[in-house]
């Protein structure tokens, strides 16, 4: 069985950490060896129970950050405790930050300091930084809306900041190929959850037919967004094949040879050496 990555999951969720233990086991157990945690979500301590978990499992690595949902509460206290936290060596990346207009749970102005703030850390920490973007409308184009899209915001914002040497990734990616391109173009990874194997995600998977063979990525955003048949369910990192099989299905790959592509993008982009 060819090792599996699960590039984006939230170990320290509320949903998970209690059964943390079996989690994992199950993971392993399903050929994910290897998980890339993400704090983000809610407090600071978010991230240090995130931490901590990466700390005692060899094979788990962790991203800190603020999410756009708590970008009003993003103040430079904030930065300077992920600065502080990124000393961990088990630290991969900043975020995940960015823009979400369907929740609006953080004014748009509050979206964009966040930001701002998190590629800057992510450039002086030279690390990658791991974006979630979420329109207005769930899956697809950009929307007919006059107001900019998130989209739109988002690559206007990192054009007068600059892209972390080591780039980032899309994660959860829900756009189509246009706006796909446009990351490709300034360097960008983009990561497939289990959203893909939605019957209303076809411009997701044209938009996965479309990814360059060392640009993609999986991932289960666990506990969240857990893939068919268990959409509705809490996800865990033990589902990832069924990612893998629906992009391996949208792109024509054989399942394997996708497996081997993906884990070697993965560890590439977050700069996980085999251990």
């Amino acid at each position: 069985m060819t090792p599996l990555i699960d590039s984006h999951c939230h170990l320290a969720d509320a949903k998970l950490r209690d059964d943390l233990e079996p989690v994992m086991q199950r993971a392993a157990a399903a050929g994910v060896d290897w998980i890339v945690s993400v704090g983000a979500i809610g407090s600071i301590e978010t991230d240090r129970m995130t931490v901590a978990i990466a700390e005692r499992h060899p094979r788990v690595f962790a991203a800190i950050g603020v999410h756009p949902h708590d970008a009003k509460d993003c103040d430079s206290d904030r930065i300077a405790q992920l600065r502080d936290l990124a000393q961990s060596k088990k630290i991969v990346a900043i975020g995940e930050t960015g823009l979400d207009f369907y929740y609006m749970h953080s004014p748009i102005e509050a979206q964009r300091r966040a930001l701002r703030a998190q590629l800057e850390l992510a450039a002086t920490l030279d690390l990658p930084v791991v974006l979630h973007i979420r329109d207005r409308e769930t899956i697809g184009a950009r929307d007919s809306s006059p107001m900019p899209s998130t989209w739109d915001i988002l690559f206007e914002t990192m054009r007068e900041v600059g892209i972390p040497r080591f780039g980032g990734v899309a994660h959860c990616f829900t756009g189509d190929r246009a706006v796909a391109t446009e990351l490709l173009a300034l360097g960008f990874y983009i990561s497939f959850s289990g959203i893909v194997t939605f019957k209303n995600a076809a411009v997701m998977r044209d938009a996965a037919d479309a990814i360059p063979d060392d640009r993609i990525l999986i991932e289960t955003d666990a506990p969240y967004l857990a893939p068919e048949p268990y959409r509705g369910k809490r996800n865990e990192p033990s589902y990832l094949p069924l990612t893998l099989q629906a992009v391996a299905k949208a792109r024509a790959a054989a399942p394997e040879h996708l497996a081997v592509q993906i884990l070697a993008n993965t560890r590439r982009l977050f700069r996980i050496a085999e251990v």
